[in-house]
């Protein structure tokens, strides 16, 4: 399990209630984990994006709930005191209480997470959230573009443009809220639903290309970081890793060919003799 956090779900309702925005990243690693933990990031989110950065799928669907154990507690090990959130997988809270309850819980104890997100507002989710907060588990909602929806969505694409869709998004968060999530994700939605929504409930809003008027952002690591391809109309990057690190390779590959790497600092010698 993990160690205190420095943050608990209390603290997120507090910045909202303060108009502090805030800020979550995700993270698959112990390295990322321990970039993650050493900056000003608010919650670290072991999302099941991490099919897609990190193991080359085209989305989401294939990532099993053993590889989000397996992530989350490297990334639990990287970032002992962070607040983190890991994602439950496609199937794993679709069958049932039992099996919901189960893989929640698995999160948890071998995880190490402090919270789960699960993606949509119908009925079924609703249920579904019930069974987890028996629990004792906190429970963070994500609604929008829900990325383990794709089939059904036909791609990536926007959600909640139309007037019946709106309204069914925004039916959707008031009744998670009332259902006890403590936080709510808000994916590729346009700006003024996603000002709606954050005004319309009292637990904090993470937007995700929901516009500027959400309680905070998140974003993937590796897009933030320029080190991923996929980079939709809501990322920004903030660094150059991809080309960063080609060139560093590079670098490494010339000196190694001109003989100028190892050098003498990066060799073992022996010890010298001492005179009797």
């Amino acid at each position: 399990m993990s160690k205190s956090s420095a943050k608990n779900v209390h603290s997120f309702r507090d910045l909202k209630a303060a108009g502090t925005k805030i800020t979550m990243v995700t993270a698959y690693d112990y390295a990322m984990a321990r970039c993650v933990a050493a900056s000003e990031i608010d919650l670290i989110l072991v999302g099941d994006s991490l099919g897609m950065v990190v193991l080359g799928y085209e989305n989401t669907l294939k990532v099993t709930l053993h590889d989000m154990i397996s992530h989350t507690a490297a990334v639990r090990r990287g970032a002992p005191q962070s607040f983190v959130i890991a994602d439950l997988p496609y199937m794993s809270y679709h069958l049932g209480r039992d099996d919901t309850k189960a893989n929640a819980a698995a999160l948890i104890i071998e995880g190490g997470a402090d919270a789960v997100k699960l993606e949509g507002g119908s009925g079924e989710r609703l249920e579904a959230i019930a069974a987890i907060l028996e629990c004792e588990i906190p429970v963070c909602a994500h609604i929008g573009l829900t990325p383990q929806s794709v089939r059904r969505f036909g791609g990536f694409r926007v959600q909640g443009k139309s007037p019946e869709a709106h309204e069914t998004l925004l039916r959707q968060a008031l009744a998670l809220e009332k259902a006890g999530v403590f936080m709510l994700v808000l994916e590729g939605i346009p700006e003024g639903l996603g000002k709606e929504i954050s005004q319309s409930v009292t637990i904090p809003t993470i937007g995700i290309g929901a516009g500027r008027h959400t309680d905070g952002q998140v974003l993937v690591y590796h897009d933030l970081l320029g080190h991923s391809d996929l980079l939709p109309k809501f990322v920004r990057s903030y660094a150059t890793l991809n080309a960063d690190i080609t060139a560093a390779l590079n670098r490494y590959c010339s000196e190694v060919r001109a003989g100028a790497f190892p050098g003498h600092e990066n060799v073992y010698h022996p010890i010298p003799e001492t005179e009797g």
